[in-house]
């Protein structure tokens, strides 16, 4: 005699809860996570279209090419003021993205637990929320009552300051976030420490290390208050009679958008929008840049 096996049909319950417990506690928090991004986004769209729409139309040739003008002067540019930026943030990361990463070795891999390890890890964080005018006054006792002029190598002294705990503490983290198996496997092999860190740790990491120093150099390059004790400014190319005069004072475009921006000309003020707008840019660039080399290969 045939028995029928087949098993009832029973109604499943409704897995979409849409708005019950913590289903509904999820859309409310998703909600306002996206609301809140919306209204931080408002300045920076606010800012951009600003500078765009003001700055933008000034911006051609001749504002890269030529000096900046002086008094009821028209046209002029602010291409001195990019060598300026480009070289004083170029000594900058010679100065502090060697010495960082030095230092980041020390605290990951050397003696992560060592007094040293400890002092030198909180005082490049207490460096995070130094006032960058701080960092000017200390290059200028440092560098330009020494030298007795006011210089880029001062500028790039100051702005070294500012880098130096970003870098440290971003490199100090990216070599912790190398998988311990890939350096035990070194080990076993047979490996020194030195060519565990040389051939292993910093190639992992180096991703994750560049991106610390690109964000580095991106707020080197719109520093203002360290560069007036330091590089002040000038209306002449740093680089002229053949050769780099970096022990004089330098442009930055930092500084000229702080002084044409207080000028009463509308020639001035037009060039103070289109350097912003260049200096923003340059920021953005380095920061995209950042985030494409900044993918971690392990």
């Amino acid at each position: 005699m045939m028995t029928d096996l087949t098993t009832p049909s029973v109604a499943l319950p409704s897995l979409q809860r849409r708005f019950e417990g913590r289903a509904l506690r999820s859309l409310i928090l998703t909600t306002m996570a996206w609301a809140v991004a919306l209204l931080a986004s408002v300045p920076l769209v606010s800012v951009l279209y600003m500078l765009i729409t003001r700055g933008g139309a000034r911006l051609n040739l001749e504002v890269f090419t030529e000096l900046p003008p002086t008094g009821f002067e028209m046209g002029g540019g602010f291409g001195n003021a990019m060598a300026g930026t480009f070289v004083m943030v170029g000594i900058a990361a010679a100065i502090a993205v060697p010495v960082g990463i030095l230092a980041a070795v020390f605290l990951a891999e050397l003696g992560p637990d060592s007094k040293l390890a400890n002092a030198s890890r909180f005082a490049a964080k207490m460096l995070t929320g130094l006032p960058s005018i701080l960092a000017g006054v200390f290059a200028y006792a440092l560098v330009v009552m020494t030298t007795g002029t006011y210089s880029a190598p001062a500028g790039g002294v100051a702005l070294a300051v500012l880098m130096l705990p970003i870098v440290v503490l971003t490199a100090e983290e990216a070599m912790k976030m190398v998988p311990k198996i890939m350096k035990d496997a070194a080990y076993g092999m047979g490996c020194t420490r030195a060519q565990v860190i040389w051939k292993i740790v910093l190639p992992t990491g180096m991703p994750a290390i560049l991106t610390g120093v690109m964000l580095a150099v991106a707020r080197a390059a719109g520093e203002t208050a360290p560069l007036l004790f330091t590089a002040l400014f000038s209306n002449y190319w740093i680089y002229h009679d053949g050769s780099l005069a970096v022990m004089n004072p330098t442009a930055s475009l930092a500084v000229l958008i702080y002084n044409f921006s207080g000028m009463p000309f509308d020639n001035q003020l037009e060039l103070a929008w289109a350097a912003s707008l260049v200096l923003v840019m340059i920021v953005l660039v380095v920061n995209i840049v950042s985030r494409i080399f900044g993918k971690p290969k392990y």
